[in-house]
């Protein structure tokens, strides 16, 4: 028979076997209106396979894409993806979580309609992703009202119209994705202009955006930039310089214009520079061979000439590269004369 003492537990112990046995699972923490608004997502999207972990007998916080925090049970995080069954609109219930701070609708083309204006009552929202939906309409000017933005991806989708230039007024929008859609217009002049000190992403690739590079773009500190497949005109040079961060830029297949021979590429980060399909004019500077890290470099179908430089990082790149300029010549090309 045990001896007394070995029956007898130390009060950390009782402490530690009372809270495992009675006290409530993370997911009984579950706020009840989170657990409301999240049932009334899952019915919005006709109680789609995806959501079946959903269910009211359960804790809210151990469902699919669902977080909590630990201490509060408040839903702060929601990722609903790749499902090609699932249909419908976004919810308006998705306001009904007010603690949200990163929300994901992503690959799932039966989501259609515009972006509802609900989402403009999520004041803590730091990360919005709606790609690779069917989602339309315009992007809406009322995302300015998201003061905890940081990062937009919209990208992928059918949205068109204008990029809103109230999305400027949102103090630390550094990441903007919305590329692959239908915009039109011109990129607003204040862009950034209230985070110019931090790194900044900027993507728009594959739309019908027009005009040029506003010149408050050259005090922005750019880390990607993509503009290509669009109607762009005019100069992109101050989207270089030697102190720039600037690690890729994609400006191909567009109507930019401007003298090559006057860039200075930033020399430590940068990888990418797409060029082809342009008007550009001049020669390649001799400066570009001490770029690094270039791992892609495109100039072809402009309108350059001169000597391409040798040596450096030049030397990896193959004349489709070179193609179709002006008079363009030198290794890989036909030697100059």
């Amino acid at each position: 028979m045990a001896s007394t003492q070995t029956l007898l537990l130390s009060p950390l112990l009782f402490t530690t076997c009372f809270t495992f046995l009675f006290s409530p699972a993370i997911g009984a923490l579950c706020n009840s209106d989170d657990k409301r608004a999240l049932l009334a997502i899952k019915a919005a999207f006709n109680n789609p396979y995806l959501l079946s972990s959903w269910v009211p007998s359960t804790g809210c916080c151990d469902w699919a894409g669902v977080l909590c925090d630990d201490s509060t049970g408040r839903v702060y995080s929601l990722y609903i993806y790749q499902d090609t069954n699932l249909t419908g609109t976004i919810p308006t219930a998705i306001a009904s979580l007010p603690y949200l701070r990163y929300l994901m609708f992503h690959h799932l083309p039966g989501i259609t309609g515009p972006i509802p204006s609900a989402l403009g009552n999520l004041p803590h929202l730091d990360q919005l992703t709606i790609s690779f939906t069917s989602v339309s309409g315009p992007v809406p000017s009322f995302l300015a009202s998201l003061q905890s933005l940081t990062q937009l991806d919209l990208s992928f989708n059918s949205l068109s119209g204008s990029i809103p230039a109230s999305l400027s007024l949102i103090p630390n929008l550094t990441f903007i994705d919305i590329s692959r859609n239908h915009l039109t217009g011109q990129l607003p002049q204040a862009l950034f202009q209230n985070a110019s000190q931090q790194p900044a992403y900027l993507r728009l690739s594959h739309n019908n955006l027009s005009g040029e590079i506003p010149a408050s773009y050259s005090h922005i500190n750019f880390v990607q930039v993509d503009l290509a497949r669009n109607k762009f005109t005019g100069d992109a040079t101050l989207l270089f310089g030697r102190e720039k961060p600037l690690e890729k830029v994609d400006l191909s297949r567009n109507m930019f214009q401007f003298d090559l021979s006057n860039v200075v590429f930033p020399e430590s980060a940068l990888y990418v520079i797409d060029l082809n399909h342009n008007m550009i004019f001049g020669s390649i500077p001799q400066q570009i061979n001490i770029v690094h890290n270039l791992q892609i470099f495109n100039v072809s179908y402009n309108r350059l000439c001169g000597r391409i430089p040798t040596g450096g990082q030049l030397a990896r790149f193959e004349g489709y590269d070179y193609l179709h300029n002006k008079c363009l010549c030198g290794t890989p090309l036909p030697p100059c004369n």
